[in-house]
């Protein structure tokens, strides 16, 4: 495990790490994160009758966008030619929440696991945004890595 801080010269001044020297491999980031609802917001959701429209659907474009921009967002993060992104959906209709998983694909130097994490965060909060006339009391949580693969530091897989 990497112990040295990678983001950082050697007079303390922030840097992008440089990773020309790093070989291209497959890399695969999965994350995941849960909203939890009430029922008249699972009931809407799952009956699409929220007024601002077909929640799963946009919130999915949303997270595969914040992927795209995750290198916007974040300062140190590389930008990245992603090869493939997927956000998917479980639904605890019993708990009350909507568990979105986010898993990008790069074939490249660095890794993806913050573009699946950014990917998720904002997936969760355009599911907040489009149902809060309907309840402000959703809460988000449970954001992590799951799993990812490829590069130096090899197979990650988070048993939570």
């Amino acid at each position: 495990m990497e112990t040295e801080f990678s983001h950082f010269d050697s007079n303390g001044n922030a840097v992008m790490v440089d990773v020309s020297e790093k070989n291209i491999t497959s890399r695969i980031a999965i994350a995941k994160g849960k909203i939890f609802v009430n029922n008249h917001v699972m009931e809407a959701i799952l009956n699409q009758t929220v007024k601002k429209g077909d929640v799963l659907g946009v919130a999915r474009v949303a997270g595969i966008m914040g992927v795209k921009k995750t290198s916007d967002l974040i300062p140190m993060c590389h930008p990245l030619m992603i090869s493939k992104c997927t956000v998917d959906f479980e639904i605890n209709k019993e708990k009350y929440y909507i568990e979105a998983i986010c898993t990008v694909k790069v074939e490249g130097k660095t890794g993806v696991e913050m573009e699946a994490l950014t990917g998720v965060n904002v997936t969760l909060l355009t599911i907040y945004d489009m149902c809060k006339a309907i309840d402000k009391t959703m809460e988000i949580s449970e954001v992590y890595l799951a799993k990812k693969t490829g590069g130096k530091s090899g197979e990650f897989i988070n048993e939570k």
